[in-house]
């Protein structure tokens, strides 16, 4: 279970409606194409304010379910946008005492194949019969298993199931920001990065609130600097906004796809803070910096985002 992956230009992107994919001949086409749809929308939209809100729409969905890819957000908020946990029938059923009530309609998200897979062409054995492979070095039996592929499966809302309440989960630790800026402190090692927060009298960066920076050219871990103040929460985001360029952006000398990372960075802070209890309703994302991008640039943006907030949360929760 998973608390919670048109080109007319001012057209709102198609996932505002909700979706169902209902008939199982067409439903893994019809996700596919429904999930391209939404992200061509977004970057063909011109209206700053929709553009915004429909990003802010999902980066909710993406604080609730963070381990979950992209996709599966964009789809989990294309059929559900309320949802807040989700899980198969079975696991409902089996390890909460839940039942899906009846007449309910299934979320359907991408689930993957993991299977025996051939070492060369990385297919399945079925489909390796089929294809212009020609490894037989050793038998598929003997073959590692792994990622051959995703197929649809159905999970439910808790909202559509009735039974036992859930288990109180130990989310206290974090949902205050100064348990955060902690937690955030603490993870900063395992996230490869040297963090630490510098009293107003020593800060030596302007008007900014945080830095990523190389603390000299023999330093392997980027170092993270951020002015402390007596607003923990924006202290919290900002630390979560450097760790995200310290991760993704280090070494970025481009100027227009650094302007474009900042979006990515203030996402993550968004995600990060949204999913731990903080307040981040004051944020606002301005994707002109997105202006003429391809769909597949939008995709992998959306793609690196949901990543990067999901090792950040994990190793806080670590």
């Amino acid at each position: 279970m998973s608390t919670m992956n048109s080109d007319t230009p001012n057209q709102e992107p198609s996932a505002a409606t909700t979706h169902s994919f209902d008939n199982s001949d067409t439903r893994a086409d019809e996700m596919r194409e429904q999930l391209e749809a939404w992200v061509e929308d977004l970057a063909n939209l011109t209206d700053e304010a929709q553009a915004s809100e429909q990003f802010q729409q999902w980066l909710d969905v993406q604080s609730k379910f963070h381990d979950y890819s992209a996709r599966n957000t964009l789809l989990i908020k294309m059929q559900c946008p309320e949802a807040t946990k989700v899980a198969g029938y079975q696991t409902w059923k089996d390890e909460f005492d839940r039942q899906v009530q009846a007449g309910e309609e299934a979320i359907w998200i991408w689930a993957p194949i993991i299977t025996d897979k051939c070492p060369e062409c990385g297919n399945s054995p079925s489909y390796h019969d089929r294809a212009d492979c020609e490894y037989d070095e050793t038998e598929p039996e003997e073959w590692s298993r792994g990622l051959v592929g995703f197929r649809p499966t159905s999970v439910f809302d808790i909202s559509q199931t009735e039974g036992e309440p859930l288990p109180e989960l130990e989310t206290e630790a974090y949902g205050d920001s100064d348990g955060l800026v902690e937690a955030l402190l603490s993870a900063s090692e395992e996230l490869g990065v040297d963090a630490r927060i510098v009293d107003p009298a020593d800060w030596e960066h302007g008007d900014a609130r945080g830095v990523c920076k190389r603390r000299s050219p023999a330093t392997v871990n980027p170092v993270v600097e951020v002015v402390d103040r007596e607003n923990r929460a924006d202290l919290a985001s900002t630390l979560i906004h450097e760790y995200t360029h310290a991760l993704l952006h280090f070494g970025c000398d481009d100027e227009p796809e650094r302007a474009s990372r900042e979006v990515e960075a203030e996402a993550v802070a968004y995600i990060v803070s949204r999913h731990f209890g903080l307040d981040a309703d004051n944020a606002a994302f301005y994707l002109a910096a997105w202006d003429g991008e391809a769909s597949e640039t939008v995709r992998d943006r959306l793609d690196r985002i949901s990543r990067t907030a999901s090792d950040i949360i994990v190793q806080i929760e670590a």
